[in-house]
């Protein structure tokens, strides 16, 4: 059984303790209605009381949004007719009665005839397969950009909740599958943040100039992904 996380309760928000050998910066993530702080092993508790309690503020904001949106009505289930996005192209789901597997055919997806549960079930699936091409093209894309492509490894797909996307010290590179379902500048904020880990493998400030060099406004896609990240795991 997994050891609980060590948790923190600061101007009233319950705040998960998250540490890491590899961290050199303290950062706090809220998703889910969870407030975590990723802080690097040696930092004291009293440093992270203080960094909640001066952004207490905004996460209060961001958990108000986020339980607004857990109680929102659930999206329509897919069927027939329904659209769907993929790397920001919207796709038409046509369920075709004698169709063994999913398949797209230009602007269509389409599907073997299922209930609304196993469509929904098509599609991540879908999602899934048709996403590493695409993610690798994205990140050696951003890799050149960055002058970093020579210390690019492996492009590979995720399926964790834990995080969007990660950068190993050999340069291996994974993305959530199921960002292939947000806002094209979303995924693309994601991708070029574990590209400039090539660089830095840290959150240092020469580590942001990299990342605001080719996306300025990427507070926007960080902002967009903590209010509206836990719709894109959403069962439909």
């Amino acid at each position: 059984m997994p050891v609980p996380l060590p948790t923190l309760t600061v101007a009233g928000l319950t705040v998960v303790v998250r540490r890491s050998g590899r961290r050199r910066t303290l950062a706090l993530e809220v998703r889910g209605g969870v407030v975590t702080a990723h802080a690097p092993t040696q930092l004291p508790e009293a440093a992270i009381r203080a960094f909640v309690e001066a952004k207490s503020g905004w996460l209060a904001q961001h958990l108000e949004r986020q339980a607004q949106a857990a109680s929102a009505p659930p999206a329509p289930a897919p069927g027939d007719g329904s659209v769907v996005f993929f790397m920001g192209e919207p796709l038409t789901l046509r369920v075709v009665s004698d169709l063994l597997r999913p398949e797209r055919v230009g602007d269509d997806l389409r599907l073997p005839a299922a209930d609304p549960a196993g469509l929904a079930a098509q599609v991540r699936a879908w999602r899934r397969a048709a996403t590493p091409e695409p993610y690798k093209r994205l990140v050696r894309d951003f890799a050149t950009q960055l002058g970093a492509l020579d210390r690019l490894g492996t492009v590979q797909v995720s399926d964790t909740r834990s995080r969007w996307g990660s950068c190993t010290a050999r340069g291996d590179i994974r993305l959530h599958w199921a960002l292939s379902a947000a806002p094209l500048p979303v995924l693309e904020y994601v991708a070029l943040h574990e590209a400039a880990h090539l660089l830095e493998l840290n959150h240092s400030p020469r580590y942001w100039a990299h990342v605001a060099r080719l996306r300025p406004g990427h507070r926007e896609q960080r902002a967009w992904l903590r209010t509206h990240g836990a719709e894109l795991l959403s069962p439909g």
